[in-house]
């Protein structure tokens, strides 16, 4: 995160006036990814309030489903207590790779440098002597 890089910025990370306001307030976890989660006060509708920390860039899509649930009032406790253990066969939650080198581009994508498949004949051009 680094002291000189996100005194003031939200893209790099928390800035100062977000680890001031979580004075007083609960770790409550940390996921795979290195984001800290906190909880404490209340809303206007009197549930606790929640927050991420992210351990890097701010993107939503790089909370792990059972912290969304959590992050959402779907579940009360933090998830290594109130869900079950992850079985063998699920696999680590991805973050969204849109608009990264990562990101899915199928054959004759612009990004891929490939050509379109021609057209089979189902499409057929308009004209206005039609």
């Amino acid at each position: 995160m680094g002291l000189n890089r996100n005194p003031f910025t939200w893209w790099n990370g928390a800035t100062f006036g977000t680890w001031f306001g979580l004075r007083g307030k609960k770790q409550i976890g940390e996921d795979s990814l290195g984001n800290l989660y906190y909880e404490g006060g209340s809303d206007t509708n009197g549930n606790p309030r929640r927050w991420v920390i992210y351990n890097g860039s701010n993107d939503a899509s790089r909370v792990p489903p059972e912290w969304f649930s959590w992050l959402h009032h779907q579940i009360d406790a933090a998830p290594d207590q109130a869900l079950p253990a992850p079985k063998v066969w699920e696999k680590p939650a991805e973050p969204n790779h849109t608009g990264s080198s990562q990101a899915y581009r199928p054959a004759g994508a612009l990004g891929v440098g490939d050509h379109r498949a021609r057209a089979t004949g189902d499409y057929e051009a308009w004209t206005p002597d039609a």
